[in-house]
């Protein structure tokens, strides 16, 4: 998965396109991805002790990879991503200006 957690990511499709933001975590079996303040769903949670209420959250709610892209830190792009492979490991790259992810 190209995506990992903390990249900052554009959405490109869906009800929050244009939006950007920072995942929090990432989900590989499913294809997704929660990112902060992205995909916001209403929960109902119903009250547990006596004499609580019960109350609507908001949470984030996992959103399809490919509606993601990643945002180079360098040049501040929305960018591919490739892979570099050296003698210290495997690593991502910019696409655009061949930067270390």
């Amino acid at each position: 998965m190209k995506i990992k957690k903390n990249d900052n990511i554009i959405v490109i499709a869906g009800k929050d396109r244009g939006r950007k933001a920072k995942v929090l975590r990432v989900l590989p079996k499913q294809n997704k991805a929660v990112a902060e303040g992205l995909n916001i769903v209403k929960k109902h949670k119903k009250p547990r002790k006596q004499g609580e209420k019960g109350q609507i959250i908001e949470i984030p709610a996992p959103i399809h990879i490919s509606n993601l892209k990643l945002i180079c830190g360098k040049c501040g792009k929305t960018v591919r991503i490739g892979y570099k492979i050296t003698e210290q490991g495997k690593y991502r790259i910019c696409k655009k200006c061949k930067a270390e992810i």
